[in-house]
């Protein structure tokens, strides 16, 4: 296990908590309201950010066979689609966010030092490379979901919504 990914899986977990924490506050229908970006609006990006999710867990299974039991929970795990989400759908959407930051940070206790320097095949760069370290993706991974958590910070400064994105919570600097 790698120290320093445990660190960014718990740090993902508690940041995501903190955005999501702070969308809720919104009204469905400010969550849903088109934004003018990529992912049209702040429920866009959130799911965007779960469908990557799923996507990657895809990825560290096939090259972390003892890790990936720690992401069986995640089997069948969809994530909410549409152009907008309902109010039960942004309560699906909460705990399939909740339950993948938690199977993030099994994986990464679970995956040993062999398997995060493992090569997994990518379709991504037309192929060069084709294969990349498991630990290489898991840094992809969370530097992911914290480049969408700042397109998130550029929404509500538009809306004028108070937050604090920009603090560095890491294990290292606690006290």
């Amino acid at each position: 296990m790698d120290k320093t990914l445990l660190m960014y899986a718990r740090y993902n977990q508690r940041a995501n908590e903190a955005v999501i924490a702070l969308l809720d506050r919104l009204s469905i229908e400010e969550l849903n309201k088109d934004r003018k970006s990529y992912y049209k609006s702040l429920s866009g990006l959130m799911t965007h950010v779960l469908g990557g999710a799923t996507y990657f867990f895809g990825l560290f299974r096939s090259a972390a066979p003892s890790a990936s039991k720690a992401l069986e929970r995640a089997d069948g795990l969809s994530c909410p689609e549409g152009e907008a989400l309902s109010a039960s759908q942004w309560s699906e959407f909460k705990r399939a966010a909740s339950l993948c930051d938690e199977l993030m940070i099994d994986f990464v206790e679970a995956a040993s030092d062999a398997e995060l320097s493992a090569s997994v095949k990518i379709d991504w760069y037309g192929g060069k490379p084709d294969a990349v370290p498991l630990a290489f993706l898991l840094h992809c991974y969370f530097v992911h979901g914290t480049h969408h958590r700042g397109q998130i910070s550029q929404v509500l400064d538009s809306m004028d919504v108070e937050h604090d994105f920009s603090g560095l919570d890491l294990e290292f600097f606690q006290k």
